[in-house]
């Protein structure tokens, strides 16, 4: 119940900024209808005798009450500048995410996992644009990173290590050590079905009964039948029965039991049949009922399972098995041979990428039993904090534990991984992997998915030393808390001098943190956690293992509200519901684990992989892509005012409105909002094959290069320049135009052509600031034009103040003029900044897109994205500047993209301006397409 919360709202860190951009727009609002209301007050009196100003004038022009002049043209001059504040900018924006989920993100084929016929799914639409600009990503291991398809592999009982195959882990260890490891031939008695992956003619076939530990393998066989909460289905026979568990690794230790010879066949109520077969003597099968007293469940708190149960022959048994950890602060005093030999045994199956549970038993007594169950049968009944009294009364009876073994079983990694990560780590995302397996699993697993290599410099920090065992076998809870917890703190400040005196070394190596559940624990203290979070930002990489789910919450929470970045979790399965809620962005795996995952996140994928989709294409161009809107947004409806605004002035700050009513009303509604929608939905700086080729373009997301307040200022002053435009073509038509008929333009015709060419100017810069245009972008922006023209021409017939003015003004040379000069004169500021900005200061993807300008666009139908052209072994091994360029004899030889693609090899290169301005005389001929 506790996974089971519903899902927090959230908002994207843009919608954030957006917020505090109207709040700016509303001081804006405020200070011009503030200056217009104190001109007014200025401005009234009654020497303009021409204005009627006398006894009985209305108070909103009574020259002898200012103050009241004042107030009233304030809100007067509300209602007329209300235009800018961008009301229609949230419905466009919540129209532009549902699109881009519903059709782009859910319709994306290269996120459709054809073996479980599972797409994308968005479950929201309100972080699309976070999804560019993530920083740091928390991921599960088992299920996320993994296929989660457990393997039976290897066993370690009473001291003695049982298996003898080799997993992928220990395949890829030994290829980068430079070791061939020969292929071990299957032997006879191997035997391989879901879930069970073991050779070892030791104990197959009852040839365990030879082992001079036959009764601990006989213990160690029983704990696998009978330790679960399995349910069998089918028939009652080993080749026909299906095991349902609540997890993949429950269901192939019960399959192991079963192929060792104690097959799980029947389960009641209370009772468990298991089919015992050479137990007596060889060949011999009888079928064992084993009553069930008490279960003790699994939780992510306790980190093991145990049963009670009773032999038929009276003998009552508490079988447990659980993570190392838990277990061996469980077990009797002394056989301390075995707890080490055991314990190497756990190290040597973790190095191999192997999960691991150790097992151990205990007998009790009748009175011993009856006295703690009466004490079960209480919490069980209890109304309040059931869970922790039975967590409380099974510590009572899990202890002085008898060792008997361990379990090793593989789950392998999911097809892509590694290259996933590598491509998100170019893209600059830090990938943490936060795991419940032991340190040597997570170490190689990391290894396994490129999160760490030997070139790093790794800092671990563990609780597995022998001055903290030391502490522990003394067996004092408040000395053992005091010392991890002064020993993590020397860890982590040792680790922190080391870190800063690498990142201060040219160059250094990238570091990566390695750290246990236990000592993460304390090192989450108030105390450390700060300690902690400047390390791990530090790193480039971290693994923490041995970690709960309240763990795995807290650290993605510290990196969010300490660090301030962009967070995405990633899971699978309940116990990463509280991470995935934690992060800025849930992403839930829909795997074997159920969908408790996929139910609390904010986007469900079936693979890992697809995170490089999702992220590097449809995140970085919903980012774009609203930016822009928003961008476009403001700057129109700035503009718009504006021209408003000017024309205060000089109408005495009366509050005399320029356009007519259906011309304010409309600008956004009808004129200017198509366009802008076709934006937000289509546009895109370079194609999705692109987007992965070069992941280092997102770092420009990371970075929020494309909505700082320096590019909303930068909109706010050609707002600026284009209204005084606009205001002062108006005014030289006042002053100097004139009709067919000889008479001076009036009010209602100069508005009318200021507003003409409004509507043409800001459709027209809105193609200025694509990056790819479509033929729904001419539709959008030519329909909205002539929408415009077939508005006025039936709107001035049937209105009075604007009788046939369109028809006035069409008859005119001057009408014509305007309209074709006004939008050059308003938009030639536009065009030399962004030329001057494009050859000078270029963003990467504008370098991206220079490269790239012969080549043809890789677009494919409508509902599936690009496919990236796999490059061969030789294009592989050369740069891809050479490959491109015309000029030789340099390092980088693409003129002006030093600087980038130095950035992608780790080294900076400060960009020359006169490289980049270098293209405009560069002359290339489009590359021809080669013949085979």
């Amino acid at each position: 119940m506790m996974n089971s919360m519903n899902v927090p709202s959230k908002r994207s860190t843009l919608e954030r900024k957006l917020d505090k951009l109207i709040l700016a727009l509303f001081g804006t609002l405020f200070m011009m209808c503030l200056i217009g209301a104190i001109g007014s007050g200025i401005f009234i009196n009654q020497k303009y005798y021409y204005l009627g100003l006398d006894k009985g004038v209305a108070a909103e022009f009574n020259p002898s009450n200012r103050f009241v002049v004042t107030a009233l043209t304030f809100f007067t001059l509300i209602t007329l500048y209300s235009t800018v504040i961008p009301i229609s900018l949230y419905v466009s924006i919540e129209m532009i995410k549902f699109i881009q989920s519903t059709q782009f993100i859910n319709k994306d084929l290269h996120m459709y996992h054809a073996e479980t016929n599972t797409p994308a799914l968005a479950r929201t639409s309100n972080l699309n644009e976070e999804l560019g600009q993530v920083e740091y990503i928390f991921s599960d291991k088992t299920g996320t990173l993994t296929r989660n398809l457990m393997e039976f592999f290897k066993c370690s009982i009473g001291g003695e290590v049982y298996g003898s195959g080799v997993t992928e882990i220990e395949k890829g260890a030994a290829q980068r050590n430079g070791i061939k490891i020969q292929e071990l031939r299957k032997s006879a008695t191997a035997i391989q079905e879901k879930g069970f992956n073991f050779d070892d003619h030791r104990l197959m076939r009852g040839a365990w009964r030879n082992e001079p530990n036959s009764d601990t393998c006989k213990e160690f066989f029983r704990c696998l039948a009978i330790c679960h909460t399995v349910l069998p289905e089918g028939d009652e026979s080993p080749e026909k029965i299906t095991y349902q568990a609540a997890s993949p690794d429950e269901a192939a230790l019960v399959t192991a039991a079963k192929n060792f010879g104690f097959f799980f066949y029947r389960r009641t109520h209370t009772m468990i049949h298991v089919r015992e077969s050479c137990v007596e003597k060889m060949g011999k099968i009888q079928d064992v009922a084993y009553e069930i007293l008490n279960v003790l469940e699994f939780n992510s708190t306790r980190k093991r399972q145990s049963v009670v149960c009773r032999y038929p022959n009276g003998r009552l048994v508490l079988y447990c098995k659980g993570a190392d950890t838990v277990i061996y602060e469980r077990l009797a005093s002394g056989n301390d041979d075995l707890k080490k030999v055991n314990r190497a045994h756990l190290e040597q199956f973790g190095s191999a990428g192997l999960r691991t549970l150790c097992l151990a038993y205990r007998d009790l007594s009748p009175e011993t039993y009856e006295s703690w169950n009466e004490k079960f049968i209480q919490a069980k009944s209890s109304l309040r904090g059931r869970e922790t009294k039975l967590d409380e009364v099974a510590e009572l009876i899990e202890k002085d534990l008898i060792l008997i073994g361990s379990t090793a079983i593989e789950d392998k990694l999911q097809e892509g991984v590694p290259a996933c990560i590598e491509t998100l780590s170019r893209a600059g995302i830090k990938v943490w992997v936060l795991t419940g397996d032991q340190m040597g699993t997570a170490i190689n697993i990391a290894y396994a998915c490129n999160l760490i290599n030997n070139e790093m410099k790794q800092f671990i920090i563990s609780s597995e030393t022998d001055a903290i065992r030391e502490v522990e076998n003394r067996g004092d809870q408040v000395e053992i808390a005091c010392f991890i917890k002064e020993e993590v703190k020397k860890q982590l400040k040792k680790c922190l001098e080391e870190a800063q005196h690498y990142l201060h070394s040219a160059p250094g190596p990238k570091l990566t943190l390695v750290i246990d559940g236990k000592c993460l624990m304390y090192a989450l203290d108030p105390t450390l956690r700060v300690m902690l979070l400047n390390l791990s930002l530090n790193c480039t990489s971290v693994v923490c293992c041995r970690v709960s789910p309240l763990q795995k919450a807290q650290v993605t929470s510290m990196v969010k509200k300490g660090a301030r970045k962009i967070t995405l979790s990633i899971g699978d399965g309940a116990n990463d519901v509280s991470m995935i809620q934690a992060a800025h962005i849930g992403i839930g795996i829909s795997g074997l684990e159920g969908m408790q995952a996929v139910m609390a996140s904010d986007f469900a994928i079936a693979q890992f992989r697809y995170l490089t989709d999702l992220l590097l294409v449809h995140g970085r161009w919903s980012y774009l892509r609203i930016c822009k809107v928003i961008a476009y947004f403001f700057y129109k409806n700035l503009t718009f005012t504006l021209t408003q605004f000017w024309f205060t002035f000089q109408t005495g700050f009366s509050g005399q409105r320029f356009y007519d009513d259906w011309f304010q009303s409309l600008y956004n509604v009808i004129f200017t909002a198509l366009p802008v929608i076709i934006v937000g939905l289509f546009d895109k700086d370079v194609s999705a094959s692109l987007s992965k080729r070069y992941p280092e373009l997102y770092k420009e997301g990371i970075r929020d290069a494309f909505f700082k307040w320096r590019v909303v200022v930068t909109w706010a002053c050609f707002s600026v320049y284009q209204s005084l435009v606009f205001y002062h073509f108006a005014i030289t038509s006042s002053a100097s135009g004139k009709n067919s008929s000889g008479r001076m333009l009036g009010q209602w015709d100069i508005s009318t052509m200021a507003f003409t060419c409004v509507v043409i100017t800001v459709n027209l810069r809105l193609l200025m600031i694509c990056n790819s245009i479509t033929r729904w972008h001419y539709i959008s922006v030519g329909g909205s034009i002539l929408a415009w023209f077939m508005f006025i021409f039936v709107y001035s017939v049937l209105r009075e103040n604007v009788f046939f003015v369109i028809y006035v003004l069409m008859s005119t040379f001057y009408f014509y003029l305007t309209v074709l000069l006004v939008p050059i004169v308003a938009l030639f500021g536009d065009f030399i900044y962004l030329g001057i900005q494009r050859w000078f200061f270029p963003y990467d993807y504008q370098i991206v897109q220079e490269i790239h300008r012969h080549e043809l666009d890789d677009n494919t139908s409508a509902g599936s994205l690009e496919v990236g052209r796999q490059r061969t072994a030789q294009e592989e091994g050369n740069p891809l500047p050479r490959e491109i360029s015309r000029h030789t004899g340099f390092a980088f030889d693409s003129p002006g993209f030093e600087s980038f693609f130095a950035a992608q090899l780790g080294i900076y290169a400060p960009q020359k301006a006169w490289d980049v301005a270098r293209r405009a005389s560069m002359k290339s001929k489009p590359k021809m397409p080669q013949r085979n």
